[in-house]
């Protein structure tokens, strides 16, 4: 899966994972309250050999990267081996559950938003302040540590960092002779505007506008925000307001009639296709809303010019709708029997310089502000571009962690999405049922 972001896949794959993972986080609970905790995650380093398991998901190029780090940590810290698991996402998710709720977690994982709050709210990961004698944290940028913690209590030590972006194809901007629009004023409608203008001067050949809304749970909540507003309150209660969810579709279904953006059949079958099949990897639309840490993958399957841009409304907004979201997270283990030691590999993981200049970027632009800086003349154009937009866009806090239950969120926006576009029902009525769907998933894993 693209770095920074998830792309939704089947519901019904989705609900499955969710009632797996939920069914058997019910069983690590118990185990965790039968069987107490680790040891201290505040004492002192041992000398003697220690043995770490280490698990993650991704593909290969991750994989022999993180484990040249892995060697690295082990050079500085010989008495302790660390023994990597990798898996796909796909089976990732189950084959932790499982580990779990079998008592036989890996001390240290990658973790991700959607997930973190159904471990840390059964006490299956270690509060990090525990071990912040061992867990430096002082070149995180406060926001960017918000994104991973819960309750006053931080589960997760975000990885790399994406931020919500437009990104717009230059070259067709220039064929078609439009100005690039400022991107420090405009509005939703003048996103609109701007892609009418591309659809009628490529003579339907190129859209304005790659239509959002099928993998954009993202650009929902960002609307929200804009208006005061939020996805879930911090009492885990979804608060949307019904309006916002409801301009949101309306706008969507508008772009599709009007030909700005691709019609349903089209924008279905993209989204189902992934990123280079994407109308912006292809060339067929001037404007996408993408995740900024995907710029390098577009600029290579589009070979185009692309330029990231500001979100739309964001100077009319009550504050900046745009936020810093976790690629992943890295967590410890509540049952680990070596919290010091998978704290101080977490740490490695995070601030030290030679890890950094192995992984890069592949995990993300880097959340450590001064790891990010320290790598950056290494960094190829469209990777420098991604962390340059993280570093000047301005943001406000965090949303709330999706909450435990909501995992399937993305698949529920999809659901009503493709009904809209395709007139099954109004805009206002996948509204009220968008909210109520999600309320009822969270309700129900309670």
């Amino acid at each position: 899966m693209p770095t920074g972001v998830r792309l939704a896949g089947a519901r019904s794959g989705a609900v499955r994972r969710r009632t797996a993972v939920t069914v058997l986080l019910s069983l690590t609970a118990s185990l965790l309250v039968a069987c107490g905790s680790g040891s201290d995650a505040g004492g002192d380093l041992t000398a003697e050999p220690v043995t770490l398991r280490f698990t993650w998901w991704g593909a290969d190029d991750r994989h022999k990267r993180t484990q040249q780090v892995i060697d690295l940590f082990q050079k500085k810290h010989p008495n302790i081996t660390v023994k990597g698991e990798f898996k796909e996402w796909n089976g990732y998710w189950d084959s932790l559950a499982t580990t779990m709720a079998a008592n036989d977690a890996p001390d240290v994982m990658q973790m991700d938003e959607l997930y973190i709050a159904s471990y840390a709210e059964r006490g299956a990961l270690l509060d990090l302040t525990e071990a912040k004698k061992h867990l430096d944290t002082a070149d995180f940028d406060q926001k960017a540590l918000a994104t991973g913690a819960i309750g006053g209590k931080q589960y997760g030590i975000p990885v790399g960092l994406g931020m919500y972006s437009i990104m717009a194809n230059t070259d067709l901007l220039a064929k078609y002779d439009i100005p690039l629009p400022d991107d420090t004023k405009w509005t939703w409608d003048d996103l609109r505007n701007v892609g009418e203008r591309v659809s009628k001067a490529s003579g339907g050949t190129v859209w304005g506008v790659q239509s959002p809304g099928i993998n954009d749970t993202a650009g929902l909540s960002i609307r929200a925000r804009q208006r005061g507003g939020a996805m879930f309150d911090q009492d885990a209660k979804v608060v949307l307001p019904p309006e916002v969810a409801t301009e949101y579709w309306t706008y969507i279904a508008d772009l599709a009639k009007t030909g700005v953006a691709p019609p349903p059949s089209v924008t279905i079958e993209k989204a189902s296709a992934g990123l280079n099949q994407s109308a912006t990897a292809t060339g067929t639309a001037a404007f996408g809303l993408w995740w900024n840490t995907q710029l390098t993958a577009l600029t290579a399957a589009s070979g185009a010019k692309l330029k990231l841009l500001r979100l739309p409304g964001e100077s009319q907004g009550r504050s900046p709708g745009a936020y810093y979201k976790p690629s992943m997270f890295w967590s410890v283990s509540a049952r680990s029997k070596h919290p010091a030691e998978a704290a101080a590999f977490v740490s490695f993981l995070a601030n030290d310089e030679e890890a950094a200049k192995v992984l890069l970027t592949e995990r993300g632009v880097p959340a450590n502000t001064k790891i990010r800086a320290a790598i950056s003349g290494q960094l190829k154009e469209t990777d420098r571009a991604a962390k340059e937009y993280l570093d000047t866009v301005p943001v406000s806090d965090p949303p709330r962690i999706t909450p435990n239950g909501a995992s399937t969120v993305d698949a529920i926006l999809k659901r009503h999405t493709e009904d809209v576009l395709f007139g099954r029902t109004t805009p206002g009525a996948a509204a009220a049922s968008f909210i109520r769907e999600v309320q009822s998933e969270v309700d129900a894993a309670r």
